[in-house]
């Protein structure tokens, strides 16, 4: 089934925790609002809890037979938020047509396309359009305004007072706290990139936006946290937009993020901040010639 994919598992597992201690499942119509998902994907979901004994799906009533245990849930890496699915799908909707200014962007076209609710869509575009990036028009229609340089200039300025923030608070954090895990881990997939680099080189982009969303997350400040949505959809794209020296490109920005990581190990506050400044300066002046303005 070409839906069941990460919106069909992130629903799915949505659904399971529905059930709760209800007797039965409400009608499909509110289960596609509460989850935000299609009538298709609702059934599907339901048809694979029936499958599993866990409801009496009989047209109308869904009878709840036993409640969910840990192994009738898809694993968490499996399952992308809903809100990431569709940045996914929007920003390969705007790669495709080119990134031009005055591209029309459908949101029941998009709906469509990835098996979801218009309502979950509006809202994600709705959200998206505070940037000025997009505008909205008549009958469910967006237009692409375009990506100037004035707007990553003022991007990259609020990114490094974030960051810079987020980077003294993560050389603070305590011995024990799990974001020292992830950093190792996150360090070792740049030496298997860096080891590999000629033919592993388009793989940055995503290791770009794990990296540098691990540091805001230290500062534990839900603004900059929430921010970082903009940040990571602009940074991690624009390498998609022009691709003219990628590999040289990603090559050093690999090399700057392992002086960083160190910097941040070290537990030196005016070390993590001159490693941070340096990677993102770079990030600034790469983000600037990859913007090709009239």
């Amino acid at each position: 089934m070409a839906k069941q994919n990460t919106v069909f598992k992130e629903a799915y597992n949505r659904c399971l925790s529905l059930i709760g201690s209800h007797e039965s499942l409400p009608s499909e119509p509110e289960i596609g609002t509460r989850l935000g998902v299609s009538r298709t994907t609702v059934r599907a979901v339901l048809a694979r809890m029936s499958e599993a004994g866990l409801i009496a799906w009989d047209r109308r009533q869904k009878t709840v037979l036993r409640q969910p245990v840990e192994d009738d849930f898809f694993p968490t890496e499996e399952t992308d938020s809903l809100s990431e699915i569709i940045e996914r799908s929007f920003m390969r909707r705007i790669l495709a047509g080119g990134a031009e200014p005055g591209m029309q962007i459908n949101e029941l076209e998009l709906a469509r396309e990835i098996g979801i609710g218009t309502t979950s869509v509006r809202e994600f575009l709705i959200r998206f359009s505070r940037f000025g990036l997009i505008e909205k028009r008549p009958n469910s229609h967006w237009i692409l305004k375009g990506f100037t340089r004035e707007f990553a200039l003022e991007l990259t300025e609020v990114r490094e007072m974030f960051e810079l923030r987020s980077a003294l608070s993560f050389v603070a954090l305590a011995d024990d706290h799990p974001a020292w895990e992830d950093l190792t881990a996150i360090e070792a997939v740049h030496h298997a990139l860096l080891a590999d680099i000629d033919r592993r080189y388009g793989e940055f982009s995503e290791l770009d936006e794990r990296f540098h969303l691990l540091v805001q997350q230290a500062s534990r400040n839900r603004f900059i946290i929430d921010f970082y949505d903009i940040i990571t959809i602009v940074f991690h794209y624009h390498y998609q937009w022009n691709k003219t020296n990628a590999r040289a490109r990603n090559q050093r920005a690999l090399e700057e993020h392992l002086v960083y990581i160190d910097a941040l190990r070290s537990r030196d506050p005016a070390r993590a901040e001159e490693a941070c400044r340096l990677h993102l300066r770079s990030a600034r002046e790469t983000l600037l010639q990859s913007i090709q303005e009239p």
